[in-house]
């Protein structure tokens, strides 16, 4: 295996990230798709742009990289990607290509969640998607360096890349560092779960106030195993990050260095031609879903791991998939809030190498990496250089010693969910995982709260939560500020929740199916629900049934007058809306019958 020493990767007492044993044959300039012929309309225009930013001619025959770049100041998640960038850059530029900085939305969920009831959260994953599609289609560039932060920007990059299908590095950029209050740790989620007691009356304004200034100390993604930091993982599983790159603490010599590395691998992964449809595969996809399983991982990688296959043209059900592997991959780590451990422990625990050399007899080995190399390569390679820690085992178990054998991340069919819902479980094999009792139907979570606040939510009940589906929200609406409530309402357990919304990456409270689909507006069953109807959960028949006859269902159907439509008329959440596929398929956009991509890599040039 080369090894990189990068100096500040040596001070950081861990291996960066690796880079291809062999040099490219190709020469710089050849047959990239970025590059015209002299004389040409399209070359006189391009030349006098790059000219006055200051390329010689020598620099625009090299590959051309994207350096994707979703930087924001508007939350901590995006405050160090400038910084990046500029080091990425350099590393291209060492490695004999040209870097181009392109930016995306940047939505983080504390933030972008306050305006369109929730709705650009989910909706801006697809539209990162679509900026980098207009960006680096536009300018015919031949390869991208994707800065992955908070939770969408992984995801939505990952879409592009298998959409453009162009050589394309993934850069996990990193968690923040937490703080401590009163004692105790503190992170972003603890704020957000502490809203929700502060709401009933269980902790003050004050101890709330001071969690919320010792929560956040640098920036970075959500310090647990939240969306983010799944997803990060998720690339690496599939081959789309550097082996051994995820997850890191942001803005460490570790981060640095991989950051680097990747900057100096995409030139090489332009000249061999390597494109992420090569990596994308039915095994890379089952590895992932493998990983995700055995570090219980957010529910988001569900719908957000259906999306890139969607774009990849793969055809895979990635919700059949986690049905499939769900009784056969062990839990072997438990990261916060799914357990004791930190993120922190975790890294210096090996990470998702060393998740995945510990689940190596349940991997497709074969699955080639943005190195070049296999994962089995890989794999054998990490196991030769990877640091000995003390306790590491504990941290991540091997196979033949998990910490459990029951999947923490369940999904759910029946006549209340026939695509499906899913369910995070606690670690903690002895919560309950059955729950029968009427129905208390909101169709906001403000109702909700509103509701629990005047008693109305009352210990035996189902707390129903409807119309907050893509569609429905549009956007797909967060339902987690009721299950923070009802905890703070000491009814954890005694409540349980059934919501078409979506739920924390983070932290989730008692039984909780959330994403049901299809959703109540897209004419699913949960629309039909009534307050006193009987719903039975049965986790371990993985079952989520509405106990109504099927006659009485059709007459509620029937007398169903049309809602009145709320939703915007115009704006980026209208198309959303009109053009949003069910969960089942990633909540994708309306499928494309061919991309830009495919048109431009089938021998010809645009004219």
């Amino acid at each position: 295996m080369t090894e990189l020493h990068d100096a500040d990767a040596t001070a950081s007492g861990t291996e960066p990230a690796t880079e291809p044993a062999t040099e490219p044959s190709t020469e710089p300039g050849t047959e990239l798709r970025s590059n015209y012929p002299a004389g040409s309309s399209l070359w006189a225009v391009r030349r006098a742009q790059w000219r006055a930013l200051g390329l010689t001619d020598e620099d625009m025959a090299k590959p051309k990289i994207a350096i994707v770049n979703s930087s924001s100041q508007l939350a901590t998640c995006y405050s160090h990607l400038d910084g990046i960038a500029a080091a990425v850059k350099e590393a291209i530029a060492e490695a004999g290509g040209i870097g181009f900085e392109i930016r995306t939305v940047a939505p983080s969920d504390f933030i972008h969640s306050a305006g369109g009831r929730g709705g650009y959260i989910l909706s801006a994953r697809d539209l990162i998607t679509h900026d980098i599609e207009a960006a680096v289609e536009g300018a015919q560039l031949d390869g991208m360096v994707c800065l992955a932060s908070c939770d969408k920007t992984a995801p939505g990059q990952l879409m592009a890349a298998a959409r453009l299908n162009l050589p394309t590095v993934i850069v996990g950029c990193g968690y923040q560092p937490c703080g401590t209050f009163a004692g105790r740790h503190c992170d972003i989620e603890d704020v957000f779960l502490g809203a929700g007691h502060h709401a009933q009356g269980r902790i003050g304004l004050d101890e709330l106030t001071g969690m919320s200034e010792n929560a956040v100390a640098g920036p970075g993604v959500c310090a647990g195993m939240g969306t983010a930091n799944s997803m990060h993982i998720a690339c690496e599983a599939l081959g789309m990050a550097l082996p051994g790159s995820t997850p890191v603490l942001a803005d460490s010599p570790r981060m640095w260095a991989d950051a680097r590395a990747a900057g100096r691998r995409i030139v090489g992964l332009v000249r061999e031609d390597l494109r992420p449809r090569t990596l994308l595969t039915r095994g890379a996809f089952t590895n992932a879903v493998t990983v995700m399983l055995a570090v219980s991982a957010s529910i988001n990688s569900v719908k957000h791991l259906q999306a890139i296959a969607e774009e990849a043209g793969t055809g895979i059900d990635v919700y059949r998939l986690y049905e499939e592997l769900a009784d056969i991959v062990p839990l072997l780590t438990a990261v916060r809030p799914n357990g004791p451990h930190s993120i922190e422990e975790f890294e210096a625990a090996g990470g998702a190498a060393a998740v995945l050399r510990a689940l190596r007899p349940l991997l497709h080995t074969d699955a080639v990496t943005v190195t070049g190399r296999t994962l089995g390569d890989e794999l054998a390679a990490g196991e030769r250089d990877a640091p000995r820690t003390t306790g590491a085992s504990e941290v991540v178990r091997p196979l033949d010693r998990p910490l459990g054998r029951r999947p923490t991340i369940v999904l759910v069919r029946g006549s209340l969910a026939p695509a499906t819902g899913i369910v995070k479980l606690a670690v903690d094999e002895d919560r309950p995982t059955a729950f029968t009792g009427p129905a208390r139907v909101y169709e906001t979570p403000q109702d909700a709260l509103d509701g629990l606040r005047d008693g109305e939510v009352r210990p035996g009940q189902v707390l129903v939560l409807r119309g907050l589906g893509p569609k429905g929200t549009p956007g797909m609406g967060m339902a987690s500020r009721p299950v923070f409530a009802l905890d703070g309402a000491g009814l954890t357990g005694q409540v349980a929740v059934v919501t078409d919304g979506q739920l924390s990456g983070l932290v989730n409270k008692g039984i909780v199916v959330g994403e049901v689909s299809p959703e109540a507006a897209d004419g699913g069953p949960l629309a039909l629900v009534r307050d006193g109807d009987t719903i039975s959960i049965d986790l371990a028949a993985r079952r989520a049934d509405l106990l109504v006859p099927d006659d009485e269902l059709a007459a509620r159907a029937a007398e169903a007058a049309p809602a009145q439509d709320s939703h915007p008329a115009t704006g980026w959440l209208s198309v959303y809306r009109r053009t949003v596929r069910p969960l089942q398929e990633g909540a994708v956009l309306v499928p494309r019958t061919r991309t830009a991509a495919e048109h431009s890599t089938e021998g010809g040039r645009p004219a």
